[in-house]
């Protein structure tokens, strides 16, 4: 039944995306959809895209494990696009890039700093991509026995087929169409856990669990205290350096409609992350067994509610989970061949197919052979990487006239590669003790500080180095649409 779901999932994400080729013609289709999609329909695709495996296996798997310290992976996950909404989404539409380097490039004048963008772009998106890879392999063995690698490689060429037949155009209405399954996969068996909870006497944690789980800081991980500001700061300010969720708004057709499909956005993410909270809290009365696994919310509905029901809700479940898989996916490898095709390739429709094969061959092939971890923490790991980067070069090149390019690319190598090197090291070669390993398993609370100061204290010392064109820039930047500036007086277009 639950194999069922899951082709019925993969089946509906190839005929939906099949629409996409019908009204994707031009490179800009592919791109950015054109720059006609509206707020709710964009808000919808984010919130597809933006929901992934460690949203929907791996925060409940984390409550289940560590208690109310987790709860912040949801807070900052949602928290982050009030910062995205009140920083930067409306300048970066008005940009007018194509993708995060596209915008580095406009910025700074340097094509150095648009390469070392592109390298980062897309590290962070295999780096994201590689658990979604994972957690697809996790599910399909769950379900079926089949060999780990076999979700992931049904991902992955779903994945391509999508992107390849209509590019941003086509994932647009797969990915909205999937933020709503998934919500609805979640809600409903939901609602038969709590009633099975409440017909079973509606028991409580026990005393034990009452003074721990659900305490925060108290004896869920070493070192709690750092870990958990380091984790607010990564997710509160990743959320703006994720290549996959800045092309989104690429998308909007000005900057107005971009805010707006933030502020939907925060409406969706916060409705859906009340539901895997409670999906922890089931967990750690029902299945306490499955701790530091990401499978609490495939097994709750045979164990809470049996029978032919509950294989229809673990159906549910399954399918939705598969829904996040291909999603998010999708959203990263739309970003990640968009830059390979524009930076590495001679850009086009054509390049822009060869560089989704290598988008999403080189995260399968790690998925395939690196260790296996949490998935919410690798994603919390790609957040720290995209925090301790780009976010210093979108705050401060859109609020920051003095940026310079040799302290754009200085605040680049030191904070991207610092978080890269932590990142590397955790993969490969964690878990460590102590201090080194919360330091290098949650690095964004020392790499962002560091990226900001040597990004600013080098700006400062070659004031040389500010683009010429900036004055422009910023202007574009921070004009609303609705002054008429080819006219050169500043008024209204209605005035």
């Amino acid at each position: 039944m639950s194999l069922t779901a899951v082709l019925i999932v993969v089946v509906a994400a190839v005929l939906i995306g099949a629409f996409g080729i019908r009204v994707s013609r031009t490179t800009s289709d592919f791109y950015v959809a054109s720059r006609t999609v509206s707020p709710l329909w964009n808000a919808s695709a984010i919130g597809g895209e933006y929901l992934s495996a460690a949203s929907f296996l791996g925060v409940a798997g984390l409550i289940l494990s560590f208690g109310a310290d987790m709860l912040w992976l949801p807070v900052g996950w949602t928290g982050g696009y009030l910062v995205l909404l009140v920083l930067v989404s409306a300048p970066l539409r008005r940009s007018g890039a194509y993708t995060l380097p596209d915008f580095a490039e406009a910025r700074l004048e340097s094509m150095t700093v648009r390469r070392a963008a592109s390298v980062l772009v897309v590290l962070i998106g295999w780096l994201y991509l590689m658990p979604q890879f994972q957690s697809a392999g996790l599910v399909l063995r769950e379900i079926t026995g089949a060999p780990h690698w076999a979700g992931g490689l049904l991902v992955a060429v779903v994945v391509a087929v999508n992107v390849l037949s209509g590019g941003m155009r086509s994932i647009t209405f797969v990915q909205a169409f999937q933020y709503w399954l998934k919500l609805t996969a979640l809600a409903v068996p939901l609602v038969f856990l709590l009633m099975a909870w409440r017909a079973g006497g509606g028991p409580g944690l026990s005393p034990q669990d009452a003074a721990t789980w659900q305490v925060p800081l108290a004896g869920g991980k070493e070192y709690a205290l750092y870990s958990t500001y380091s984790l607010i700061l990564a997710t509160f300010l990743g959320t703006m350096g994720l290549p996959h969720v800045l092309v989104r708004f690429y998308t909007n057709p000005d900057g107005r409609a971009a805010r707006r499909t933030t502020l939907v956005v925060l409406s969706l993410l916060g409705a859906f992350y009340l539901l895997p909270a409670l999906y922890g809290w089931l967990g750690r009365l029902y299945a306490p067994d499955l701790v530091r696994t990401d499978a609490v919310v495939l097994t709750l509905p045979g164990r809470m509610v049996g029978g032919t029901l509950g294989e229809l809700l673990t159906a549910l479940v399954t399918a939705g989970a598969f829904a996040a898989f291909l999603s998010t996916s999708s959203g990263l490898t739309v970003s990640v061949a968009g830059v390979i095709a524009q930076d590495l390739l001679k850009g086009g429709v054509r390049s822009f197919r060869i560089a989704t094969l290598m988008a999403v061959a080189v995260p399968l092939g790690l998925a395939l052979q690196a260790r296996a971890l949490p998935v919410a923490d690798v994603v919390g790991l790609a957040f720290a990487v995209a925090a301790s980067s780009f976010c210093p070069l979108l705050v401060l090149g859109i609020w920051w006239r003095r940026l310079s390019t040799a302290g754009a690319l200085a605040g680049l190598f030191v904070g991207g590669g610092l978080a890269c090197a932590a990142v590397l090291v955790t993969i490969v070669g964690g878990p460590y003790e102590g201090l080194a390993n919360a330091l290098l398993a949650q690095p964004a609370a020392w790499t962002v500080p560091i990226a900001f100061v040597v990004m600013v204290a080098v700006s400062f010392l070659t004031p040389h180095r500010v683009p010429p064109g900036v004055g422009r820039t910023m202007v574009r930047l921070h004009t609303p649409e609705d002054l008429d500036l080819d006219r050169g007086d500043w008024r209204p277009r209605s005035s």
